[in-house]
């Protein structure tokens, strides 16, 4: 038990000390400051990159949002037909693929409503409406000093944004204010152009050989907000749903969202339609597939500490199968007692009642013991011995010798009931205790191995 405490409390001491070395040494490293260079546009981020503000306004106002942290390819499926609008912010941590691409773009032709918040949208997002191509201008690059919590900063020599025309995303919008940075949306079209060929028996007609006609109308974008130089804000059907393109991820960041009308437009935008408002987490880099215990613990020292835990309790367990010298023979332990020969005579005896042999037992020793005490022969007889033991203790000798004589004549064969041989050989013990014969040497390593 001892070795067991031990080893234990250096276990404890080991432990305690990597708790605190680990906690001397650690050096809290401070975030970085954000920028509009390599900025944040997840939902989970707080600074003024980051899209939290939208996300808990939409919450609370009871819009239904929720943070998409899988693959856009399960939109596909049929217990995700609830999302109604999915939304990608920024330029994300995780680039499109193709196959990503044009599953979310056929999702979009089922009927779903997908909106690019971005100053440079992924082109694999933005198919073309029939004869009409979205292109995005960049009118000034991003610079890195500049601070993207400073609202004049990222609003110099920028004046606001009024709507084109009344539509419901401009509903209640009088006026939003991008920053510096923001982009431009062009659209172009290109006419179609049908060639109408004549077969040779066919009559003349008005119109030459391989005439060019214009094609029918395709559905054009419509232009929500816009100034001199360009379009801000541009949505147009794909299929039995719709894309909307906000050319500033500002207006609905942390940092610009309170500015102006800026609250309101994203309101509208994304809240324009009933369902489940999904923003993309997977390409934020938030995916579900990534560790969430891990990234709560990530910059701490918790996690150095678990390692080292782990690996000192793999080389205690290591050490403790391992032979560190010659091989010992097993202890033999004797789980043999001295009272077990004992204890299985009597159980015979009782199950085969013989009650003589069991008296004879005790009897012939309880005699050895009186004729030493008296300090006769032990051929001497009862007679002698009782008187003998009555003179040197206070026992009377009739009853002694009383006791004596039925014990030998059980002996010799004489009945008896199991009941009379219990009081003989209590009678016995208690004559060996008045005359203080029972506590000798042998008796007492008995009691010590009952206890």
């Amino acid at each position: 038990m001892r070795d067991r405490l031990l080893i234990i409390s250096s276990i404890v001491i080991v432990i305690g000390l990597l708790i605190g070395l680990n906690a001397v040494n650690y050096v809290q490293q401070t975030e970085p400051e954000e920028s509009e260079v390599a900025a944040n546009r997840s939902t989970y981020n707080a600074g003024p990159t980051g899209t939290r503000a939208l996300f808990d306004v939409l919450n609370e106002a009871g819009y239904k949002v929720t943070r998409w942290r899988e693959s856009p390819d399960s939109l596909l499926s049929q217990s995700r037909s609830r999302i109604s609008t999915f939304v990608v912010v920024g330029r994300t941590q995780l680039p499109f693929e193709e196959a990503e691409a044009r599953n979310l773009l056929l999702w979009v032709k089922q009927g779903g409503r997908l909106v690019l918040i971005d100053r440079k949208p992924d082109a694999k997002l933005l198919p073309p409406s029939g004869s009409w191509s979205i292109e995005i201008q960049i009118l000034q690059y991003v610079l890195a000093n500049v601070d993207p919590g400073n609202a004049t900063e990222m609003t110099q020599d920028t004046k606001a944004i009024h709507p084109v025309q009344p539509t419901l995303l401009t509903q209640n919008v009088e006026a939003v204010k991008p920053s510096r940075f923001a982009s431009n949306i062009e659209l172009s079209y290109k006419k179609a152009k049908l060639v109408v060929s004549r077969l040779p028996d066919e009559s003349p007609s008005p119109t030459p050989l391989n005439e060019e006609t214009e094609a029918p109308a395709n559905p054009a974008p419509v232009v929500h907000l816009g100034d001199s130089r360009g379009s801000t804000l541009v949505d147009y059907p794909h299929g039995a749903g719709s894309i909307t393109v906000l050319s500033d991820p500002y207006i609905v960041a942390n940092g610009g969202i309170s500015l102006a009308d800026n609250l309101q437009l994203a309101i509208n935008i994304l809240g324009g339609s009933k369902g489940v408002i999904a923003f993309d987490e997977f390409h934020q880099g938030r995916g579900a597939t990534h560790n969430a215990l891990g990234a709560y613990f990530a910059g701490t020292p918790v996690l150095a500490i678990c390692g080292q835990v782990t690996l000192l309790i793999l080389v205690i367990i290591w050490t403790r199968g391992r032979r560190f010298a010659r091989p010992l023979p097993l202890p033999q332990i004797d789980r043999r007692s001295s009272l077990e020969f004992v204890a299985s005579m009597a159980e015979l005896q009782q199950r085969s009642r013989a009650l003589d042999l069991a008296i004879e037992n005790i009897y012939l020793r309880t005699r050895r013991v009186l004729t030493r005490y008296a300090g006769v022969d032990h051929l001497s007889s009862r007679t002698e011995i009782a008187a003998r033991v009555a003179l040197r203790s206070s026992l009377q000798r009739e009853p002694l010798e009383a006791l004596m004589r039925e014990c030998e004549d059980t002996i010799n064969g004489a009945a008896i009931s199991e009941r009379r041989s219990i009081e003989l050989v209590k009678q016995l013990r208690e004559l060996e205790g008045a005359l203080g014969l029972r506590m000798r040497s042998r008796e007492v390593k008995q009691a010590a191995e009952k206890i």
